[in-house]
């Protein structure tokens, strides 16, 4: 692909934040998590072999929803996966604003066919947006997560409780990032051709994209990419 390349690591920041245009004047935030973090050692502290431990267990969870029984499992089986993977998907739709509320600087890549202002003027409007939209949305689940607490007198696991219960602390983590962002964070700013070349594509039919897409997020060493901008993007919906 002539003009595009991965981007080297900075010293400065291991996180690189992208801003995917996914429509004509839409933009969305993107990241992905770094997976060449050491595995913890019986050495290391208590709570963060706990943590690694239930992250390992809720990787094998939503594999295992994934590839559930379909219509032939029971149907608390197919309720259970659907909320697995629903809550996966949030997981990964916020995975970017997680990622930043402890970092002081980042990269941010942006679209070679934007200016560096215009592209810092998008940051601010989904940051912005963002912080306003999880920060309703964690007082709100938070309602409904105490009022679930009902359901406690039922036998059996609080599946709603737990439910909720994720989607608070989901938000809540989402509308501290979002205000560091804004606020505290230091964004080192580089253009990136690879990034306009996916605009172009946001608006084409998925199954024609599809081969250009996955071809830019190999280049870009971004695995996860195509599946996020399937999801995001205007063209999408088959038409």
């Amino acid at each position: 692909m002539p003009g595009s390349r991965p981007l080297l690591h900075n010293p400065v920041s291991a996180v690189t934040i992208y801003l995917l245009p996914v429509g004509t004047g839409r933009f969305e935030l993107y990241s992905e998590p770094r997976d060449d973090e050491p595995a913890t050692s019986p050495h290391e502290g208590f709570l963060k072999r706990q943590f690694h431990s239930l992250g390992e267990r809720w990787r094998s969870a939503v594999q295992a929803a994934r590839h559930g029984g379909g219509e032939s499992a029971g149907r608390f089986r197919r309720w259970r996966d659907w909320s697995v993977c629903r809550v996966a998907e949030m997981i990964a739709e916020q995975r970017t604003l997680w990622a930043i509320r402890h970092e002081t600087s980042v990269r941010f890549a942006y679209p070679s066919n934007l200016s560096e202002a215009a592209a810092a003027d998008q940051r601010r409007r989904i940051l912005t947006a963002a912080r306003r939209h999880h920060g309703v949305w964690a007082i709100l689940d938070g309602v409904l997560f105490l009022a679930s607490a009902l359901l406690a007198l039922i036998p059996g696991p609080n599946l709603v409780a737990y439910y909720f219960g994720i989607r608070v602390v989901g938000h809540y983590l989402s509308w501290r990032g979002a205000g560091h962002g804004l606020d505290r964070l230091q964004w080192i700013s580089q253009a990136e051709p690879a990034l306009a070349e996916l605009g172009a594509l946001a608006d084409v039919p998925r199954a024609a994209r599809a081969p250009r897409v996955a071809a830019i997020a190999d280049a870009l060493q971004l695995p996860r990419l195509a599946a996020f901008f399937d999801r995001t993007a205007a063209g999408s919906p088959a038409r």
